[in-house]
């Protein structure tokens, strides 16, 4: 896959990012490397190595409560202090930018 202006013109839309000058330049460089990097990996002989689905050999043992902490409720955070922390908000709403256009 070659890294064109016209596939960083869709991603830039896609990813509602404006990538223009030496910003523009450095992210097809970026592309360009990454995917030079997943054909290296693709010429890997694969043959006889099982698929990782885990990590680790390790198991999650709920009876020794290794691993994981219990599940157990609690009361939930006061939305006051929920609401501390973000950049916009009113007295019981988080103020985010709005992400979806009914144009497209």
């Amino acid at each position: 896959m070659q890294v064109t202006d016209a596939l960083i013109d869709k991603l830039s839309s896609l990813s509602r990012l404006e990538f223009d000058g030496a910003a523009r330049t450095a992210i097809k460089a970026d592309l360009e490397r990454m995917l030079a990097f997943v054909e290296t990996v693709q010429g890997v002989d694969t043959t006889g190595v099982e698929p990782l689905i885990h990590l680790t050999d390790e198991l999650n043992d709920l009876e020794s409560g290794a691993h994981l902490r219990s599940d157990e409720p609690s009361p939930p955070m006061p939305v006051a202090d929920a609401l501390r922390g973000a950049p916009k908000a009113d007295s019981d709403y988080f103020h985010v930018p709005k992400v979806v256009d009914k144009s497209e």
